[in-house]
């Protein structure tokens, strides 16, 4: 079991523009053709924060629209916020805000021995990056730069650095993994 934090990001490092917009990532094809299919298999749980969320509810779930989409995950899914979100009926979605210790914790065992996604945003992964709690960053890296936007990763790393484990060409991107050193907290 792993907790990974899976993203597309530009070259320059940004997973989304200010607005949280995606569209410059879409020009590149679909998601099928890259390692995402075999990833969601080995997921058993993931985390999102509130931006993460709402996204998808706007573009994928819709759920004002005459035909609602699914929600697209069958795991269960955390998602951080400090305020009222609407729930998405039918979906195993936990609402949560605070430490995300705990709900690692949570998520590990919910997982069943499945690996734990961190979806997204930044700031969410490096929370848990922060605590220990970030085995692998796997990023496929589009080839645009973006200028300014929400980072991929907002934590300094140096020491020791992340060790790189593999690096594969998918179309126009290529998917870097990286494993996390090991961090014990203070």
């Amino acid at each position: 079991m792993k907790t990974q934090y899976y993203a597309a990001a530009s070259l320059d490092g940004f997973i989304a523009t200010p607005d949280h917009a995606l569209d410059w990532l879409f020009q590149f094809g679909d998601v099928e053709d890259t390692s995402y299919p075999a990833f969601i298999r080995e997921v058993g749980a993931l985390a999102m924060g509130s931006a993460t969320y709402e996204w998808i509810l706007r573009h994928q779930v819709q759920p004002d629209s005459d035909r609602p989409g699914p929600w697209p995950y069958e795991q269960p899914a955390w998602v951080f916020s400090s305020r009222s979100l609407p729930p998405v009926p039918g979906a195993d979605i936990r609402f949560v805000s605070g430490d995300v210790r705990p709900v690692h914790r949570d998520m590990v065992a919910a997982a069943g021995g499945g690996n734990v996604w961190i979806v997204g945003g930044g700031e969410l992964a490096g929370q848990f990056c922060e605590h220990g709690l970030l085995d692998e960053l796997i990023v496929q890296v589009a080839p645009v730069t973006l200028g300014t936007g929400k980072p991929l990763l907002p934590r300094r790393i140096v020491t020791p650095p992340l060790r790189l484990m593999s690096s594969t060409v998918y179309g126009l991107f290529v998917e870097l993994r990286y494993e996390l050193p090991r961090r014990t907290e203070s």
